[in-house]
C-alpha cells in the first residue's frame, strides 16, 4: 500500500506508540486523525487532532463525523491503539477498573472498527491494526483484567479478518512485549526503563505492515525486546 493520499484514524495518538506511529505515518504521506481524550500536539497540514473517548460510543461516532467531514469519507486505516491497564490481584480488582478496562481496550475496538468497515468494504481497500499485547498471549499474574481484554482483542482479529479478507480489507493483531512508554505508570512494580522496545520500534513494525504488497496479510506480529532487565 502506497501511503500517500491515505487516510488513517489512530486512537490514543497523544503519547507512546500512537504518537511515534502518527509520526511515521505523516512522514510516509499518509494524513492522519488523532484520535484521544488528551491533546496530540503535532503541528501539521496533514494532520488534524480530534478529541474522543473511545469508550463511549456517543464520542466514537461524533469523532468518526468529524474525521470524514474534514477528510472525506473514505478511511484507509484504522489503528486502534488506546488501550490501559490495571495491576492487581484478581479480587482486588475494582469493579468499575474491570469495566473500564473492557470498554476502552475492547468495547473501542468494536466502536471503532464498525464505522470503517462498510465504506471499506465499498472501495475492496482499507487495513485495520489491533494493538493487542503479549498479555493477550499468555497470563500474567496480577494483570488477569488487562489479560482478559488483550485475549478478547486477539480472539476479534483472528475472527474479522477472516470475515472481511474477501473484501480487500487486512486485519493485523501486534502483540508487543514491554515498550518503553507511561504505561508503567500505573503497573504496581515495574518502570519503563532502557532495555524496553523503543515506541518508534512498533511504529516501524506498524509501517512495514501498511506498506506491504496487496495480497501480502501479515495476521499477528508478536514483537519482545531481545535483552530484558534484570
Amino acid at each position: 500500500m502506497n501511503l500517500n493520499n491515505k487516510v488513517a484514524i489512530l486512537t490514543g495518538s497523544s503519547r507512546g506508540i500512537g504518537l511515534a506511529t502518527v509520526m511515521a505515518l505523516l512522514d510516509n504521506g499518509a494524513s492522519v486523525a488523532g484520535w484521544s481524550r488528551s491533546h496530540t500536539e503535532i503541528k501539521h497540514p496533514n494532520f488534524k487532532y480530534i478529541q474522543v473517548d473511545i469508550s463511549d460510543v456517543k464520542s466514537v461516532e461524533n469523532g468518526y463525523k468529524e474525521t470524514t467531514s474534514h477528510f472525506g469519507n473514505d478511511i484507509h486505516i484504522l489503528i486502534n491503539n488506546a488501550g490501559l491497564g490495571y495491576s492487581s490481584l484478581f479480587e482486588d480488582l475494582k469493579i468499575e477498573e474491570w469495566q473500564q478496562l473492557f470498554d476502552t481496550n475492547v468495547n473501542g475496538i468494536f466502536y471503532t472498527s464498525r464505522l470503517v468497515l462498510p465504506q471499506m468494504k465499498k472501495i475492496e481497500y482499507g487495513h485495520i491494526i489491533n494493538i493487542s499485547s503479549v498479555a493477550g498471549n499468555t497470563g500474567i499474574e496480577t494483570l488477569s483484567g488487562y489479560c482478559a481484554t488483550k485475549f478478547a482483542v486477539r480472539g476479534l482479529s483472528k475472527a474479522l479478518y477472516k470475515e472481511v479478507r474477501n473484501h480487500g480489507i487486512k486485519v493485523t493483531c501486534i502483540y508487543p512485549g514491554s515498550v518503553r512508554t507511561n504505561f508503567f505508570d500505573e503497573i504496581d512494580g515495574a518502570t519503563a526503563n532502557e532495555n524496553m522496545i523503543k515506541p518508534e520500534d512498533i511504529a516501524s513494525t506498524i509501517l512495514h505492515c501498511l506498506v506491504s504488497s496487496p495480497n501480502y496479510h501479515h495476521v499477528e506480529i508478536e514483537v519482545r525486546p531481545l535483552h530484558v532487565k534484570k
